[in-house]
């Protein structure tokens, strides 16, 4: 089919215009950035090294720090360079690409976060069978079917966007290449895209979302009814601590930004 996209490149509104606090939010990124990045290749490094920490727990951990140096990756470096110029463009490709991984890894990382539930639930509440259950090749599998899911979801939102014709104008009010902002520059209709925006997103999203919240309703009501030690209550909390920050740190903004009506 013939490409009728005319805008050969975007404009990116960013954060803020005003020179001043561009070159605050620049430090402050920057700064957030390279701690992201520094920490997440610590540990990939140190479970990867040791190998008292080749287990499940551990092997999905380091995905989900592979996920988020590719994540942060995929705008930030491009946000930074928007504060130290008066324009931020990019082009019809490049934006693409960008929306293209944004919703391939930031999927990824929720269905991941779903499997990782899924994990903790099987070490608390079934300890025996746990080396059964997860064991190697099942844990491969499920962080294998975790990236193809998130990248097909992705690719589909990815093609729906670039068949659209965008004719202009061409200033997207976003730091980055979102779907929503962008469907606000198209010239023909936009149904299909925010159709699979609301539903298959939906799905990839709260799916997850609600596979977390059944783990750890298991788990407390094993915790409370199950488990008369302290310890082992206090020890069980401690490894879901971490994890449930993540998800909520992942899942508010998602909610917000995706799950309520376009």
């Amino acid at each position: 089919m013939e490409n009728q996209t005319e805008v050969t490149e975007f404009i990116l509104m960013g954060l803020t215009n005003v020179w001043e606090l561009q070159c605050i939010l620049f430090a402050v990124f920057l700064m957030m950035y390279l701690a992201s990045l520094v920490g997440n290749a610590a540990i990939l490094l140190v479970t990867i090294a040791e190998p008292k920490l080749h287990t499940p727990m551990y092997f999905f951990l380091g995905n989900l720090s592979c996920l988020d140096i590719f994540y942060s990756t995929t705008t930030v470096p491009k946000m930074l360079a928007g504060f130290l110029s008066e324009t931020q463009k990019i082009s019809f490709g490049g934006c693409m690409a960008q929306l293209h991984f944004f919703y391939f890894l930031g999927s990824s990382e929720g269905i991941l976060l779903g499997v990782m539930a899924f994990d903790r639930y099987v070490a608390i509440c079934n300890p025996l069978r746990y080396t059964i259950i997860m064991r190697k090749q099942v844990s491969q599998l499920m962080a294998a079917a975790t990236w193809s899911t998130g990248f097909f979801h992705a690719l589909m939102h990815t093609m729906a966007t670039a068949c659209l014709p965008f004719c202009g104008p061409n200033r997207i009010e976003h730091f980055l290449c979102d779907i929503k902002p962008l469907l606000k520059l198209a010239c023909g209709s936009t149904y299909l895209s925010l159709m699979l925006l609301n539903t298959v997103t939906s799905c990839v999203a709260m799916g997850p979302f609600i596979a977390i919240l059944l783990s750890y309703f298991y788990i407390i009501t094993f915790l409370l009814f199950k488990v008369q030690s302290q310890s082992g209550r206090q020890k069980a909390f401690s490894t879901c601590g971490s994890h449930l920050t993540v998800v909520s740190l992942l899942y508010v903004p998602v909610l917000f930004n995706y799950m309520l009506p376009s």
